[in-house]
């Protein structure tokens, strides 16, 4: 379990009328590793994700969280949702205070801490997610842009060991998207491990540094991310395709390691144009 701070171990969990959702799911979060879920809808990711931090109990297999069984008790809930944060997909079901920084202070104030804490921390989060200049704004008059970033603030300020966010780029543009990616990787730079379900696959290799494929409610594959997304066939399973950077360097040939970032995918379109010219 060295350096794996969430854990689950065959969990199992079927929906009221004998629905299967989890059908012993396994997945390792290592701490500081950017993780991304990957899978079709209905695969269990958000089930997963309700599991992870403790709002549902599995019905066969675990959750660890630093080794150590989750409790699941009131303290040890409390415990556990301070460690771990989730963001839904939709931050309308999480936003409800009238102003951002009163959202955004709601759960550290019910962690008791006093009022200057309170407030460092809520500053600290609005910062990170770049939005201290919305904090007197009321929550009804953000976008859902501004919404997502705020949800993901709240989550922030309980300073969690990892988060949770369930397809956070879902509804975003293409500008939307770079703009929460670049918050994300604020928060992760303040030591809090992250981890994303997604569909883009592109967006999964040039961020992650660790991706779990699932289908059909179990686990096809976990692993470092050029791996996995090289499994042509794990990705067929869970009817996924090759990120398209990836797709260009096999079409290449080019040598491994493939480019992961935008700068290489340039690279390698220019290199293609070259080819072309000879």
């Amino acid at each position: 379990m060295d350096g794996i701070v969430l854990a689950a171990e065959a969990v199992r969990y079927d929906y009221p009328g004998g629905v299967e959702a989890l059908r012993g799911i396994d997945l390792s979060v290592r701490r500081g590793r950017n993780l991304a879920l990957l899978g079709p809808n209905g695969c269990g990711k958000t089930t997963l994700f309700l599991h992870l931090n403790g709002t549902l109990k599995p019905r066969g297999g675990r959750v660890l969280l630093g080794g150590n069984p989750g409790r699941y008790d009131r303290r040890g809930l409390r415990d556990w949702r301070s460690r771990v944060g989730l963001v839904l997909q939709d931050p309308d079901d999480q936003i409800f205070a009238a102003t951002v920084e009163r959202d955004v202070a709601f759960g550290p104030l019910n962690l008791g801490l006093a009022d200057a804490e309170v407030r460092e921390r809520v500053a600290s989060a609005l910062e990170a997610l770049g939005i201290a200049d919305l904090a007197d704004r009321p929550t009804h008059m953000l976008s859902f842009g501004q919404k997502r970033r705020v949800a993901i603030a709240g989550a922030l300020a309980m300073r969690p060991e990892v988060l949770l966010l369930d397809e956070p780029t879902a509804g975003l543009d293409a500008d939307g998207v770079v703009r929460l990616m670049a918050a994300l990787e604020s928060v992760a730079a303040l030591g809090t491990t992250l981890v994303l379900s997604t569909h883009d696959v592109d967006l999964t290799y040039a961020w992650a540094a660790d991706v779990a494929v699932f289908s059909g409610g179990r686990t096809v594959a976990q692993g470092p991310v050029a791996e996995v997304l090289g499994d042509v066939e794990a990705l067929a399973e869970a009817r996924l395709q090759a990120p398209m950077i990836l797709e260009l360097a096999r079409a290449m040939r080019l040598p491994k390691p493939w480019p992961r970032t935008r700068v290489d995918m340039i690279g390698v379109v220019t290199a293609g144009e070259m080819a072309l010219r000879r």
